[in-house]
């Protein structure tokens, strides 16, 4: 009998430059999975990111970890993936990425895993490499990186933009590993704030970066100063550091119900370029 080598298998080292290339196809889209490449997941977390290859060439990937995201997947290659992943579950908390590639998967993946806690189908996805200045627009100087030693002031701030964003806590118990997390995006300069008499009143993240991009996640303004005309200038600040500091073009995507948040983005230069799904699980 003969057998049929499946085209999807676990990438190594060896396809490090290829789904590096791959993912350049679209760096908005697709740095979430670029930036755990080359922070060395290929090495250090053998197995999490598959590939699909067609003629010999690698034409797909589906980055396999804490989340599920695809990279240029059209229906076949998101059908196997998904048969691939179908018993692997209880380590998954969402799927996220391009939508049409995220909907194709959870069709599959749905009957085996079960009912969703949400499905957020349509979130736009956004980028800017322009400036606050070049928009006659003015940023906030009182927005900068984030310094190690105010890892506890941001740690309250991150969880109360988690909880609220994701409707459940970042964490139970010991803050130990959430603590941990942030100190790595404040040592990396992947985190911006206003701190004012050492409290965090304004912070974003920069939560990947590679490839020419850098996604900008975590927003979060003190809700005793929302509504007060502060957020324009914050975030086109935020935005003019991370194209600056971190990567030329700031992408992040944002809840199609969240009628506010997209006016600001738009107002400050974003433009859309797509639209992603999250599958929270």
């Amino acid at each position: 009998m003969l057998r049929t080598h499946s085209p999807v298998r676990a990438l190594t080292m060896a396809d490090h430059d290829e789904a590096l290339a791959l993912c350049a196809r679209n760096p908005a889209a697709n740095v979430f999975v670029a930036a755990r490449i080359e922070e060395g997941a290929l090495r250090a977390s053998p197995g999490s990111l598959l590939g699909f290859r067609r003629d010999g060439r690698l034409a797909a990937l589906c980055w396999v970890s804490a989340n599920v995201v695809p990279v240029e997947c059209d229906d076949e290659s998101a059908d196997l993936f998904a048969t691939r992943i179908r018993r692997w579950h209880k380590g998954c908390a969402s799927i996220f990425g391009p939508s049409a590639q995220v909907l194709e998967l959870w069709r599959v993946l749905q009957g085996a895993w079960g009912r969703a806690r949400a499905v957020r189908e349509h979130q736009p996805l956004m980028t800017t490499k322009t400036h606050a200045a070049e928009l006659g627009l003015s940023a906030d100087p009182r927005v900068r990186f984030a310094r190690l030693e105010e890892v506890d002031l941001v740690l309250p701030a991150a969880a109360a933009m988690f909880t609220d964003e994701i409707g459940y806590p970042p964490y139970r118990g010991s803050s130990r590993g959430y603590r941990t997390l942030i100190a790595g995006l404040i040592v990396d300069r992947h985190t911006v704030v206003w701190v004012e008499d050492d409290e965090v009143l304004f912070k974003a993240d920069v939560g990947s970066a590679a490839i020419g991009a850098a996604q900008i996640q975590g927003v979060w303004l003190t809700p005793r100063l929302r509504g007060q005309g502060l957020s324009r200038p914050l975030m086109s600040a935020a935005t003019d550091l991370v194209i600056d500091a971190v990567a030329p073009l700031a992408s992040l995507y944002v809840n199609d119900f969240n009628a506010p948040a997209r006016a600001l983005y738009e107002a400050i230069g974003y433009r859309e370029v797509g639209s992603f799904t999250t599958v929270l699980l």
